[in-house]
C-alpha cells in the first residue's frame, strides 16, 4: 500500500464488507471491546498487514458496532480484525486477546493459505499464521435470470450428497475432484435418476486442517464432512477450484445456476449449533474475541467453561439478540445473493435453548426464520434433536418447519429386517406420521422419511453388515451409533454367495419402496442408487478417501438397483396418492372406495393387536385420475397370499414386485400384468403394488 487512505466514519449497518463507488465500508460489532484494529494486508500470503487502522471509539463505534469507511480499496481487499477489552473469563466471559487475528464473522469470502490452528491457541500473537477476509463486490455476476425454483414440498425428492465425496474418486473422471465446478459434471446422472433438490452436506467455510487423531494406518484423521463451521456467508475455500474471490463466489454461483437449469434445488446443511472454536482450550478465530460472552451459552457458576449440547466443545447461544440477527442475515444473504432453495439445521433443537440453555417454548431464531419475507418460498428442514438431549421430532417450534423423522428410519428398517409386531407402526409411516405430525396440526410434508443419511449405514451396508466397522476412525471403534437396525442377509460384508447377495438387493428394494410409496418428502443418501459402500463405517465423519468417496465404477456395475431406484422414483410421479400434502382421512373416491383401507393376508385384518404380525397390506382409493391401488408388505421369511379386494369394472395388475428381478420388477404404464385371480401370491420379505385397471392391456379408460 504505497500511500495512506482516506479514512472517514463509516457506517454501522450493514455489517462485514460494503463495496461502493468510492471504497468500501467496515463494520463489526462487539459491544464490550475496548479496542479494534482494521488490519488491511496487500496479498493473502503476506506474513504482516501493510496498514493498521485503529477504530477510535469516538468516530467508529455506533452503539455495539465498529465501523469505517476507507476511501479507494475495492474487492479482493485482504482484512481482518484485533481486538482488545476485558479478559475476565469466568465472571463475564469475556476473552479478549489483542494478540490473535480475528476474522470478519460476515466475511463473504476467506482465505486460510497461512493458517495454523496450534497458533490460535496460546499466548503467543498469531498475525503470520492467521486467517484472512475477503472484500467481495457481490453485484459483479451475471444470473442469466435464474432465480429460486420453488418445488412444492409434496413434489420433493432429496438426495443427500457431500461435495468433496461426490466426485474427489478418480472415478468420478471429474476436470477438477472435490469442487463445486465437479458437482455440475454429474447433474445428468442426478437428472435421470429423478430427484428434485440436492441437499449438500456443510458448504460453509470449516477448519479442514485440523487434525483430529491419527489413525491405526498412521494417516491424519481430518474434519471431513464439515460440521465445525467458522465462516457462516463464505463458501468453503477447499471446494474451490481455484480458492481466490472468483473462485469462492463465481464458482458457487456457477453450480447453483446449472442445478436450477436442470430443475434441480439446491438445499445447505447448515450447522448454526456450534462453531469451529470448540471449547475453552480450542482456537481463537472470531466469535470468541469479538463478543464471546454474546456467541456462546456459558455455565453461569463460572463462565470460562462452554455448556456443549451439541457433542462438539460448545453451543451457539442463538437467541442472543445479535445472535439471532446474525443467524437471519446469514440465511436471507445466501438466498437473495446465491438463489439458495432451502436449509437443512443440524442439530436443529439447539436453537430452541434460552440464555441458561433451557428449551424455550417460542424461541426467537426459530420464528424469526419461519417468518422472513425473504425466506417465505424457502425450504427449512430441522435435525429436531441436538447432543444435549432434545428431542423435538413432531413438536418443533413453527408450523412451516419440515423435519427429519427420525421414527420412521428406526421403523422402516427394523420392519423391512423382519421384526413382528410393528404394523401399527408403519401404517403410520405410510400415511406420513400423522401421529408425530397431526396433533400440531401440521401435514405429510412436515416429514422427511428417509432411511440412511450420511450419519450411518449406507443402504448397501444396512443390509450388509450387522455390526459397525468403524477401527478406521482412530476411536476404538467406540464411535458412531451401535444400534442400527441392520440386518447382513446371513453374512457379514461382501460375499459371493448369490443367495445372499439377491437377496440383500431385494432388501434394498423393499426399503426404497417403503420410502417412495409413502406420503412425507423422501430423502435418498448419495450413491445408494448403486449400492455405495462405506465398508461397514457407520461414521465416516473423517474419512476423506476411497471409504466415504462415490465410486462411480460402482454406477456402471450396480445396473439393477439404479434402475429400480430410477423406475421408483418415476412410480411415485405416476401416482399422486403417494404425493398428496395431507393424511389419509377416510375420504370416499366415485367408487365409495376410502382413500385407505387396511389389510392383512385376510381383507379389513391388518392385525393391529397382533405381535407376531410381520405383513400390512392397504388398499388406497384413487382420485384426480389416479387408479385405486393395493400396496402389500410381506416381511415374513415365507411366501403368503393376500387377499385382493374386489372393484366393479376393474381388474388389478401388477405395477411393482422387489422379489422380481429387474427389469420386471417395475413395470411401466400400459404394461401392467393382469392378476387373474382373487389373491396374490406375495413372495416372503417383498413388496408388491398393484393397480386396478379396466382392461388386460393395464389401460385406464
Amino acid at each position: 500500500m504505497t500511500e495512506a487512505p482516506q479514512i472517514t466514519a463509516g457506517r454501522p449497518q450493514p455489517l462485514g464488507t460494503t463495496v461502493d463507488a468510492d471504497g468500501v465500508n467496515f463494520s463489526v460489532f462487539s459491544e464490550h471491546a475496548t479496542r479494534v484494529d482494521l488490519l488491511l494486508f496487500d496479498r493473502c500470503d503476506d506474513p504482516e498487514p501493510s496498514r493498521t487502522i485503529q477504530l477510535h471509539p469516538d468516530r467508529h463505534r455506533s452503539f455495539h458496532f465498529w465501523h469505517c469507511h476507507v476511501r479507494g480499496l475495492g474487492a479482493g481487499q485482504v482484512y481482518a480484525y484485533r481486538m482488545d477489552g476485558p479478559h475476565d473469563t469466568s465472571r463475564s466471559g469475556a476473552r479478549f486477546d489483542h494478540r490473535k487475528v480475528l476474522l470478519d464473522p460476515y466475511a463473504r469470502a476467506n482465505i486460510n493459505s497461512r493458517w495454523q490452528r496450534t497458533q490460535a491457541i496460546g499466548l503467543d500473537d498469531n498475525v503470520a499464521h492467521s486467517m484472512r477476509s475477503l472484500v467481495v463486490d457481490l453485484d459483479d455476476y451475471d444470473w442469466e435470470g435464474d432465480e429460486p425454483l420453488r418445488t412444492p414440498m409434496s413434489e420433493t425428492i432429496i438426495y443427500e450428497l457431500h461435495v468433496r465425496g461426490a466426485t474427489a474418486s478418480p472415478t468420478s473422471h471429474a476436470a477438477n475432484p472435490g469442487t463445486f465446478s465437479a458437482l455440475t459434471e454429474k447433474i445428468p446422472h442426478l437428472k435421470e435418476l429423478g430427484i428434485t433438490a440436492v441437499e449438500l452436506l456443510p458448504v460453509f467455510d470449516f477448519d479442514e486442517t485440523q487434525v483430529l487423531r491419527t489413525g491405526p494406518d498412521g494417516s491424519e484423521l481430518r474434519n471431513y464432512w464439515g460440521y465445525d463451521p467458522y465462516g457462516f456467508f463464505a463458501p468453503h475455500t477447499g471446494y474451490c477450484s481455484e480458492p481466490h474471490l472468483a473462485g469462492h463466489i463465481a464458482e458457487f454461483r456457477d453450480m447453483v445456476k446449472a442445478f436450477h437449469k436442470a430443475g434441480i434445488e439446491v438445499i445447505l446443511d447448515v450447522v448454526f449449533n456450534h462453531t469451529s472454536e470448540g471449547n475453552e482450550y480450542g482456537p481463537t478465530i472470531s466469535f470468541r474475541g469479538q463478543a464471546n460472552e454474546a456467541y456462546y451459552h456459558l455455565w453461569p457458576q463460572d463462565r470460562s467453561h462452554y455448556m456443549d449440547f451439541t457433542g462438539c466443545g460448545n453451543a451457539v447461544n442463538a437467541n442472543h439478540p445479535m445472535v439471532t440477527k446474525f443467524i437471519l442475515e446469514s440465511l436471507e444473504y445466501w438466498v437473495r445473493e446465491h438463489h439458495v432453495d432451502g436449509f437443512r439445521f443440524d442439530l436443529a433443537s439447539e436453537l430452541s435453548r434460552g440464555a441458561l440453555g433451557y428449551e424455550m417454548a417460542v424461541p426467537p431464531v426459530l420464528w424469526a426464520i419461519e417468518l422472513s419475507q425473504v425466506l417465505a418460498e424457502t425450504k427449512i428442514i430441522a435435525e429436531p434433536w441436538d447432543g444435549g438431549g432434545l428431542y423435538q421430532v413432531g413438536r418443533f417450534p413453527g408450523k412451516r418447519w419440515a423435519q427429519w423423522n427420525g421414527p420412521f428410519r428406526d421403523d422402516v428398517r427394523r420392519f423391512v429386517r423382519g421384526d413382528a409386531g410393528l404394523v401399527g407402526d408403519i401404517a403410520a409411516r405410510l400415511g406420513g406420521s400423522e401421529d408425530l405430525f397431526g396433533p400440531q396440526q401440521e401435514l405429510p410434508t412436515n416429514s422427511i422419511n428417509f432411511i440412511t443419511c450420511h450419519d450411518g449405514f449406507t443402504l448397501n451396508d444396512l443390509v450388509s453388515y450387522d455390526e459397525k466397522h468403524n477401527y478406521a476412525n482412530g476411536e476404538a471403534g467406540a464411535d458412531g451409533a451401535g444400534e442400527n437396525f441392520s440386518w447382513n442377509c446371513g453374512v457379514e460384508g461382501p460375499t459371493d454367495d448369490p443367495e445372499v447377495e439377491r437377496l440383500r438387493v431385494r432388501q434394498m428394494k423393499n426399503l426404497l419402496s417403503v420410502l417412495m410409496l409413502s406420503r412425507g418428502v423422501p430423502m435418498l443418501l448419495a450413491g445408494d442408487e448403486f449400492r455405495n459402500s462405506q465398508g461397514g463405517n457407520n461414521n465416516a465423519y473423517c474419512q476423506d478417501n476411497p471409504t466415504s468417496w462415490l465410486d462411480w465404477d460402482q454406477a456402471e456395475k450396480e445396473q439393477e438397483t439404479w434402475n429400480f431406484t430410477r423406475r421408483l422414483i418415476e412410480l411415485r410421479r405416476r401416482y399422486r396418492t403417494f404425493r398428496e400434502p395431507r393424511f389419509y382421512n377416510g375420504h370416499l373416491n366415485s367408487r365409495l372406495l376410502s382413500d385407505v383401507t387396511w389389510h392383512g393376508t385376510k381383507l379389513e385384518q391388518p392385525g393391529w393387536e397382533d405381535t407376531h404380525a410381520r405383513v400390512l397390506a392397504c388398499t388406497l382409493g384413487g382420485f384426480n385420475q389416479d387408479p385405486d391401488l393395493h400396496l402389500i408388505l410381506n416381511m415374513y421369511h415365507l411366501g403368503l397370499d393376500f387377499e385382493l379386494p374386489r372393484i366393479r369394472g376393474r381388474r388389478w395388475h401388477r405395477v411393482l414386485d422387489t422379489a422380481r428381478p429387474g427389469p420386471y420388477d417395475i413395470l411401466p404404464a400400459g404394461q401392467e400384468e393382469l392378476i387373474d385371480d382373487h389373491t396374490f401370491h406375495a413372495h416372503g420379505r417383498s413388496v408388491v403394488l398393484l393397480a386396478a385397471l379396466s382392461d388386460e392391456k393395464g389401460t385406464l379408460r
